[in-house]
């Protein structure tokens, strides 16, 4: 702490230092032309034989992040949005007053610099400054060895300085708007319209979720957070409008994990007179595609797996899983009875009024899922944990309903969509009946989504794709919080 509290001194004492040599130490009139990627590019013409100071002059401005000074010359690094590249600072070159005002600068400092191209004697592209100024002072120094830190909550609590050290991470998140580009692309491209629906909904609608609730003062009344967009997407297939999608931020007030955040991304997108078939092999296509643009491959790593996203996808419906993955005999799986006596004997807690679709449910949640490593799709979720679904016309115990797994996580939930209103008021009725007492906030039944069923709602297919965890699969990141720029975390004691 000692080190540190001399540290910090030493630069308000530079800091100090610059502004009495009349220095603004938080300038606004530097412009740089160049992009250092942009000159790395130009490497192959600048040679060992290139005469330092001759040439094209380039003008760069980035943040200091490594510096050797020889007394009366220097090398520093500096990095901008683009890249890295070695600046040469010569007291001869650049003059006495400058060159003062340089030593001066810190690790961490924003500044510019002008000057020209050569090779030093290890062949590495540098820029010989002619001139320098000091455009941000960085009153706190970077950590000297950020990369691999075991306190990796602080790399999520100061994000700002995990973007400066570490370019790994900026890569990361570069890939994740590209992702993002590439979704809206796609879908555009087969005709969907971009839309946006309200984030404060008077329901807690869509899913099941506990959610965020908070007061609009001037109407006087309550309000959620979304958990999802999935009934205001519906009204507009009700509208007219057959193929729509929404990008954005849902929230749900339950617990953090390696795979949940309280706000994450969601991607929902609806289109008329389509199943849940043509959702699978929409689903496969897209995917398959992002993952060969941003990687350049069908197969990716992640966390010491290979995955092969390659079409076609593995297809299994639930019962199938639990017996062909979990091992459970068949005559099992149809006597309610037995299914029971397994849950017990693996330890699941069901509500008291769960019956034998959601058992089944449970049972591949703790059996199947997580060994589903490669792309598969389930089908033939139970009608029981599936309100919103459309009941499968040969088994009217099952929907119409799939959700892809890779690497053992929900990555989308899919179905043909219900469109009955009376079965679809009966079993959000019967949802609600069997939510307990002492929910924190109680279901309501949704009127409006209902009256705009009765207006006709053409028959449709809808899918929701979690982002968050579609970047982690690309960019082979172990956390959801290493996706997202800024986690929610526990408060800071310091």
């Amino acid at each position: 702490m000692n080190e540190l509290n001399q540290l910090l001194k030493q630069r308000r004492e530079k800091a100090a230092s610059l502004a009495e040599m009349g220095v603004n130490l938080y300038a606004n009139d530097f412009k740089p032309t160049d992009a250092i990627s942009d000159i790395l590019g130009m490497a192959d013409t600048i040679t060992k034989d290139t005469v330092a100071g001759t040439g094209p002059s380039y003008t760069l401005a980035g943040r200091i992040v490594a510096m050797r000074n020889f007394g009366k010359a220097a090398f520093l690094k500096i990095q901008d949005e683009t890249d890295k590249i070695q600046i040469y600072i010569k007291k001869d070159i650049v003059g006495d007053e400058l060159f003062a005002i340089f030593k001066k600068l810190d690790i961490g400092d924003i500044a510019g610099f002008s000057g020209t191209l050569f090779r030093t004697k290890t062949d590495e592209l540098s820029l010989q400054a002619s001139t320098l100024k000091p455009i941000t002072k960085s009153l706190l120094p970077l950590p000297e060895k950020f990369h691999g830190l075991t306190d990796v909550e602080t790399r999520y609590r100061q994000r700002y300085v995990d973007l400066i050290v570490n370019p790994e991470v900026r890569d990361t998140f570069r890939k994740r708007v590209e992702i993002i580009r590439l979704i809206r692309d796609f879908l555009a491209n087969r005709g969907f319209m971009e839309v946006e629906t309200p984030m404060m909904h008077p329901i807690a609608g869509g899913a099941t979720a506990k959610p965020f609730k908070t007061h609009h003062n001037a109407l006087d009344m309550e309000l959620y957070l979304r958990i999802a967009p999935e009934l205001y997407l519906k009204r507009l297939l009700v509208g007219g409008f057959e193929k729509v999608f929404e990008i954005n931020r849902n929230f749900r007030n339950e617990g953090l994990s390696t795979r949940h955040n309280p706000e994450f991304t969601m991607l929902e997108f609806y289109q008329a007179y389509s199943t849940y078939d043509d959702m699978m092999d929409l689903t496969e296509e897209m995917i398959s595609w992002i993952a060969a643009e941003v990687t350049g491959s069908m197969t990716v790593p992640y966390q010491g797996q290979e995955v092969d996203l390659s079409p076609p996808w593995k297809r299994y419906t639930m019962d199938e899983s639990l017996i062909e993955i979990a091992g459970i005999a068949r005559e099992t799986l149809d006597d309610p009875a037995k299914v029971m006596q397994l849950v017990k004997e693996n330890g699941i807690k069901l509500e008291e009024k769960a019956g034998h679709g959601k058992a089944k449910t449970e049972l591949f949640e703790l059996l199947v899922e997580e060994k589903l490593i490669n792309p598969t799709f389930i089908t033939a979720y139970p009608t029981e944990v599936s309100p919103l679904a459309r009941r499968n016309e040969n088994d009217p115990e099952v929907t119409d309903r799939f959700e892809l797994f890779i690497t053992g996580r929900e990555i989308a939930n899919a179905f043909s969509e219900l469109n009955d209103p009376i079965d679809q008021r009966q079993r959000l009725e019967k949802q609600i009946a069997e939510k307990g007492e002492n929910e924190e906030i109680f279901p309501e039944l949704d009127e409006d989504f209902l009256r705009a069923l009765e207006y006709g709602m053409p028959p449709a297919a809808g899918e929701g794709i979690g982002i968050d965890r579609l970047v982690m699969l690309l960019t082979n990141s172990a956390s959801i919080r290493d996706v997202i720029l800024f986690p929610h975390l526990r408060k800071s004691e310091r």
